[in-house]
């Protein structure tokens, strides 16, 4: 059994190494206890020595994909052993997991790419360790989520996360429909080949927001493609689904001067094939005016500009 970072300093054990750009280095003992260190998103030499030092230092290295995370550590001298941890193995890992914190050891915990615990299986485990009272510490670092928003031309003070949308296009309007009014710009992953679906239905929904594209991120060939939902909508469509990991952010709600005539208009327009809360909805989303707003000036339409038997 490997032994506790404390084991192995009463027996005088070789402190534990690696070797970056050029230097090599005795990495710090670390405490014992959950230690969830951010990787690289893509380029390598995005990873900090604290985190280096943690990999190297601890008893064992969860990861999500034990190949992924094996390159990582080689590239930088880390002998660690690893465990595998993901989705489908999660259930009858944990409880090992917990037995080695429970002794004492210092695990990290990492994924395959950015910081641990986002779109990632790591969150029942770091909840099962602060529920045993087992120390959770974070080495922060790289972050998908982070980098696409800075680089993204849109506001940064306020941001929603919201994963993976749906694959179905019905329940993905429909998610889309329940974030329009998210006070801050909306932030997705998504794959590749439902990238031009997911815009489509994005541009549907909320309308001329305007939006970014953000791929291979710190990668060789890193591209954002910026401009509003239908213009980006309309690029993919035309191009094709793109390569590599992707990046989705969508500006928040604009208040927009809308006419009463021209909002009259869209909700006789809509009201047409939608109920009357999908259209004031809809429009909402569309315009960024209150909904209570949006709500008031659809019930002052008649029966008959709604297209209903008086």
């Amino acid at each position: 059994m490997t032994k506790a970072p404390e084991q192995r300093a009463a027996t005088g054990a070789e402190p534990s190494r690696f070797t970056a750009f050029g230097m090599a280095a005795e990495a710090d003992r670390i405490a014992p206890g959950l230690h969830l260190v951010a990787t690289p998103i893509g380029n390598l030499k995005d990873i900090s020595f604290r985190a280096l030092g943690t990999l190297a230092a601890a008893d064992a290295v969860i990861a999500e994909d034990s190949r992924v995370t094996k390159g990582l550590l080689a590239h930088y001298g880390i002998t660690t052993p690893l465990l595998s941890y993901h989705e489908h193995n999660a259930a009858q890992m944990r409880p090992r997991i917990m037995a080695r914190l429970h002794e004492g050891q210092a695990l990290a915990l990492v994924s395959d790419a950015g910081t641990p615990l986002v779109s990632d299986p790591g969150y029942k485990l770091v909840e099962d360790a602060l529920a045993a009272g087992i120390e959770v510490t974070s080495v922060p670092g790289p972050s998908a989520v982070l980098t696409a928003l800075v680089v993204s031309g849109l506001p940064t003070d306020s941001f929603f996360f919201g994963g993976f949308l749906p694959p179905k296009s019905a329940a993905r309007r429909a998610r889309l429909l329940g974030l329009a009014q998210v006070p801050g710009t909306l932030v997705f992953f998504e794959s590749a080949q439902r990238l031009g679906d997911m815009l489509a239905d994005a541009a549907a929904i909320l309308g001329p927001r305007p939006a970014a594209v953000a791929r291979e991120l710190t990668k060789l060939y890193e591209s954002v493609v910026r401009g509003d939902l239908p213009y980006l909508a309309g690029h993919y469509a035309e191009a094709g689904p793109p390569r590599g990991e992707i990046v989705v952010l969508i500006g928040g709600p604009i208040a927009a001067a809308v006419a009463e005539d021209d909002l009259d208009e869209r909700l006789r327009r809509l009201l047409a094939d939608h109920s009357l809360k999908e259209a004031v909805a809809l429009v909402t989303a569309e315009t960024g005016l209150p909904r209570r707003d949006v709500y008031a000036r659809a019930l002052l339409i008649g029966p008959k500009d709604r297209g209903e038997p008086e």
